[in-house]
């Protein structure tokens, strides 16, 4: 499996070395789960008020991303994030109203825990090239994760559907598909030493992206 479209480069030949970890990220049962149709509603209600905590930190996190940007066209990119972020706040605002749920609730340790991995990639002296293979990973894994429940012959529930095609829609894959070409250009000219932490920072999300989808499903 693959969130490159089948195109070479090092981020498509992470996915294939760590495939047994992509795939669990991509194909949580809380995804499973929201494609079958048998998603316990609770679960869904606590993953929206948890991601909206988590996008507030995610903004601030693609900020830091201007300062180090060299490109004006890497530039253009991140700020189309960031104006999509602004639409994302209120969409989930919208949802929390819709479902009587409160956004003003305590982050969970796998949320918090994710929360502080983004501000220390916020900080100055991290690599410009380290920073976007994480936005690569994190809007990927999102991308393939609920695209994944738009499938042909998914039961995906009529009121869960608005929330996979605002991720899973084309648009928003290639979005993912430029963050894959400018983490692939810079880590072709990084350095031996940047590229392996590159890759570890990849793997760290997938981590962090199984444990907010655990935290989602959990009952405490």
């Amino acid at each position: 499996m693959s969130g490159d479209g089948g195109e070479s480069g090092t981020t498509a030949r992470w996915v294939e070395k760590h495939s047994p970890l992509y795939v669990q990220a991509t194909r949580h049962p809380f995804i499973c789960r929201i494609k079958d149709g048998s998603v316990n509603i609770s679960a869904f209600r606590r993953w929206l008020a948890q991601d909206y905590l988590f996008v507030r930190e995610f903004i601030p996190f693609i900020a830091s991303l201007l300062l180090k940007a060299s490109k004006e066209s890497d530039v253009d990119v991140v700020l189309g994030g960031i104006a999509a972020l602004n639409d994302e706040i209120s969409w989930f605002r919208k949802e929390a109203s819709k479902w009587g749920i409160s956004l003003n609730v305590v982050p969970q340790m796998a949320n918090l825990e994710y929360c502080r991995f983004l501000q220390s990639l916020a900080l100055p002296d991290v690599n410009y090239s380290v920073a976007m293979t994480a936005l690569w990973a994190i809007e990927t894994v999102y991308h393939e994760s609920f695209s994944f429940c738009l499938e042909s012959g998914s039961k995906t529930p009529d009121e869960l559907m608005e929330a996979c095609r605002r991720w899973g829609n084309t648009d928003f894959g290639q979005y993912c598909c430029t963050l894959r070409k400018i983490a692939d250009r810079c880590l072709e000219t990084s350095s031996g030493d940047v590229v392996t932490q590159s890759e570890e920072i990849f793997i760290r999300v997938l981590n962090f992206e199984n444990d907010f989808w655990n935290m989602s499903l959990s009952e405490l």
